[in-house]
């Protein structure tokens, strides 16, 4: 369920090797979609990423929920892992459609980004554009209110921001909503008006009370929560089986995933590394991550807020399909995506191979294989 800062106007800057990514990708209804034919991925599976030479051309956000790309990029461990004749090209991103629509522009090979972009990506490309090719953070959302509410009916009647109309955040929000009997429309209407405010924006709505209550996601969850009195009423990994839902996950184009398998493999051993720093060095790890943030946004988060944003975090390489899927049905339930069929997206065969080499569990595609 999500992102987050997935779904805000465009990028957030241009560091100096960045590549021109395309506007922001319009949320249009979606139609079924198919897979393929899986050989890039065989490919990817197979090759030897210590060999590996060319450029990575990668997307992903100034976020908290983006701390492996953060880190891999801050601390070094991207460019200690991947072979020397390896380079990273970065573009960072603050809209999940942003990074969709420079995949599909041929502006980027692989981007940290949420979950419902990647199925809209999916969708609109008919399955020909892309594949999740592994995890990389889970949790980090859920309802914060002011303390006027106590009670599920105290929300009938007032209003809870999300930040963009159909984005992880606002159909998790709306679909929660239903199951507890709201109604809720799309201009702001019905039993709890939601309201689509920038993340950027949402702490002075909630200060001013224009808004009661949000759907948020990390850092603003521990913002709302440490430094404007906000209560945590649902986590959303309470609604989860297993407390698991993916937030940040790792798509590729297809054509780089057919043409650069071993660059593919390299990124993936590199991700791991990151993944592996965060366990070991958390500290360090929330430090690099702020580092970045604060280079790439002029604002560095406080102390507090992000130690409480990455206990509410789990970073790992397990992309927790059946939450995409439950993800997908929670936004057709709510009348904001067109059915679509998820089976192929995920080309996991390549971070399976790593994580066997590594001697780790293999991680699954469930249903959708």
């Amino acid at each position: 369920m999500p992102s987050q800062s997935e779904s805000i106007p465009m990028s957030i800057r241009r560091r100096s090797v960045i590549a021109a990514a395309g506007a922001a990708l319009t949320a249009a209804p979606v139609l079924a979609a198919c897979g393929n034919d899986g050989d890039g991925a065989t490919a990817a599976a197979e090759a030897d990423g210590a060999t590996a030479s060319g450029t990575i051309r990668l997307g992903y956000f100034g976020n908290v929920t983006h701390a492996p790309a953060l880190v891999g990029l801050e601390a070094g461990v991207f460019k200690e892992t991947l072979p020397e004749a390896v380079h990273i090209e970065e573009t960072v991103f603050n809209a999940g459609p942003s990074a969709i629509e420079a995949l599909f522009a041929d502006a980027i090979d692989i981007s940290y980004i949420g979950p419902n972009p990647a199925i809209n990506g999916w969708a609109q490309s008919q399955g020909q554009a892309l594949h999740i090719i592994g995890g990389s953070t889970s949790g980090g959302a859920g309802l914060v209110v002011n303390e006027s509410i106590t009670t599920v009916e105290d929300l009938r009647g007032k209003a809870l921001a999300t930040p963009q109309l159909g984005n992880t955040q606002d159909v998790a929000a709306r679909y929660w909503l239903k199951e507890q009997g709201f109604a809720t429309d799309e201009n702001g209407g019905g039993d709890v008006a939601v309201t689509p405010i920038d993340n950027a924006e949402v702490a002075a709505a909630f200060d001013a009370g224009t808004v009661q209550a949000a759907w948020a996601v990390e850092p603003r969850y521990s913002d709302l929560v440490i430094k404007h009195g906000a209560l945590e009423f649902v986590n959303e990994r309470e609604l989860w089986e297993g407390g698991q839902f993916v937030t940040t996950h790792i798509i590729v184009s297809k054509a780089f995933l057919d043409e650069q398998p071993a660059l593919v493999k390299a990124f993936l051993e590199a991700h791991l590394a990151a993944l592996d720093f965060i366990a070991e060095n958390p500290e360090e790890a929330q430090t690099a991550s702020n580092d970045r943030i604060e280079a790439l946004t002029d604002k560095r988060l406080d102390d507090a807020v992000i130690a409480a944003a990455w206990e509410n975090l789990t970073f790992t390489a397990d992309p927790i399909a059946a939450s995409l899927q439950g993800s997908k049905e929670h936004a057709v339930e709510v009348g904001l995506l067109e059915e679509v069929d998820l089976k192929g997206i995920y080309a996991l065969e390549a971070l399976n191979q790593v994580l066997a080499d590594r001697g780790d569990a293999e991680v699954s595609a469930g249903d959708l294989a």
